[in-house]
């Protein structure tokens, strides 16, 4: 068996986890195991194959396992410029530094849903409104709260993202699935009149934990459909971008996609609070802004 087996998830060949990921070369340390994503250093092995016989004499098929690129998202990687195959992490979605964030399209859309992919076109995980809150009858649906949740690529929760309802400036609480809080994010200012004022009063939120400030999120627009992220010192840590969702999805729903792109692996609890940002920057973030979308 070629060591050179394509990049994916397989059952883990020393017995001790349900999968793990194979990065085309060799064996990583990430592992999952009953829905939970875990850390576990590997033997060095290729992926064990799945042994076909066509038929009586014939010679033995070997097929490797490996889920099935989305073609649509490896177009949009391309097309935005940002696909590198060196920068291609563990296969999950707090190691990977592109992830692609794309709603399902519905004509009526009730409750928001999306599913993440990274750069090679492989679903690292999913996001889905849940809940109702009673407060839409006295803010209205787009102002009353939010919950969300966050699943990785079997289906299993990983984190919950709950934004009160808000009259003006909107606040993302995000929590670990054991209950423990990770941080906030926080609006800072309104938005109001960034495009007749030269952008000075874009939309901004900060990303916080304890008190602490980790970072910001800058809309480049008055419109927030593209934000910059920074750490405390303004230097730019990643970005958030939308995408072309294709016409039919432009033109008739309010499906958005978008891509987060990060220079470097970010240390928690700031890399759960950046790709939590790009996980509900169509439900939350940018629809805070004021902005009605036309379409």
């Amino acid at each position: 068996m070629s060591s050179h087996a394509p990049a994916g998830w397989f059952p883990d060949p020393f017995a001790r986890h349900e999968h793990r990921y194979w990065d085309g070369s060799q064996w990583t340390e990430h592992v999952g195991s009953q829905g939970r994503q875990l850390v576990d250093a590997p033997i060095v092995a290729p992926p064990a194959p799945v042994v076909t016989q066509a038929a009586a004499g014939a010679p033995a098929q070997v097929l490797v396992q490996t889920p099935a690129a989305n073609k649509k998202v490896q177009r949009q990687i391309q097309k935005l410029g940002v696909d590198d195959a060196s920068r291609t992490g563990g296969g999950t979605l707090f190691t990977e530094l592109v992830l692609v964030v794309n709603q399902k399209a519905k004509l009526f859309e009730k409750k928001a849903e999306y599913e993440v992919f990274n750069q090679l076109g492989h679903k690292v995980g999913g996001v889905r409104e849940f809940g109702r809150s009673m407060s839409r009858l006295v803010v209205g649906r787009d102002s009353s709260t939010k919950r969300l949740q966050i699943v990785d690529a079997l289906g299993q929760p990983v984190l919950t993202l709950t934004r009160p309802a808000t009259m003006l400036k909107s606040r993302v609480v995000v929590m670990r699935e054991d209950g423990t809080i990770v941080g906030q994010i926080a609006q800072e200012n309104f938005g109001v009149m960034a495009s007749m004022l030269g952008g000075r009063f874009n939309i901004r939120f900060r990303m916080e934990s304890e008190g602490e400030i980790l970072g910001t999120i800058n809309a480049e627009s008055w419109r927030a459909w593209d934000f910059s992220l920074q750490d405390p010192r303004g230097n730019e840590i990643g970005r958030i971008t939308k995408t072309w969702a294709g016409l039919g999805k432009q033109s008739f729903t309010k499906a958005d996609n978008y891509v987060l792109e990060m220079y470097r692996q970010l240390e928690d609890p700031l890399l759960t609070l950046v790709v939590s940002a790009a996980l509900v920057v169509d439900t939350v973030l940018h629809q805070s802004s004021g902005d009605q979308r036309s379409r």
